[in-house]
């Protein structure tokens, strides 16, 4: 409890420091609390204005109704924003710590081994991503770099996602089939040996 208290102190420390900082509240002039009396408009600079904003508001309009056939139902987005409470439960550990990872093992212990002979980077197996250096596949003289991404717990083509480069840039698309082919096959036959124990 001591510590959620200082945290939220340092929050609230760092957000006075930043409106400070950025003459927000603290130069008087900010807009709340103006010093200067407020300039006079003519009427046609009035209609202007007024013109102005009614054409930015048409425009706005029909991109809004453009993008409300693509997004979710209000329903939808309500429910979501149920989820969230405060800023504050950010902060509280409210995860259960038996859960366990949502990552298919065979398609990440797959994945290492195909792709061995690239240095890897980063491994972060609770989002279930792999990061690699350039290196060259054993017999090749073009150096790649891959990002692998196993996205779901089912021993499936739709939960791993590869992405090749080399250093002129992304490889040719059956290249990548191909890396993505060699890794599910070999998550199979993982699956296959790990039945016969």
């Amino acid at each position: 409890m001591k510590v959620l208290n200082i945290m939220r102190g340092a929050i609230l420390t760092g957000l006075i420091v930043s409106l400070g900082a950025c003459n927000g509240i603290a130069s008087g002039d900010s807009g709340l609390f103006r010093r200067t009396a407020p300039k006079t408009i003519t009427p046609e600079e009035a209609e202007a204005r007024l013109a102005r904003r009614q054409s930015a508001a048409d425009q706005q309009r029909g991109v809004n109704e453009g993008l409300a056939i693509k997004s979710k139902s209000r329903t939808e987005s309500a429910r979501a924003n149920q989820k969230r409470k405060k800023l504050f439960d950010l902060f509280r550990s409210n995860t259960d710590p038996n859960n366990t990872v949502e990552v298919n093992s065979y398609l990440w212990q797959a994945s290492l081994e195909i792709l061995d002979f690239l240095p890897i980077q980063t491994v972060d197996p609770f989002s279930g991503v792999i990061v690699t250096g350039y290196g060259t596949p054993p017999g090749g003289g073009r150096a790649y770099r891959a990002t692998i991404y196993v996205q779901d717990p089912a021993l499936d083509a739709r939960s791993l996602k590869v992405a090749l480069a080399t250093q002129l840039g992304p490889v040719d698309p059956a290249t990548q089939r191909a890396v993505e082919d060699a890794i599910l096959t070999r998550a199979r036959q993982l699956r296959i040996q790990d039945s016969k124990l």
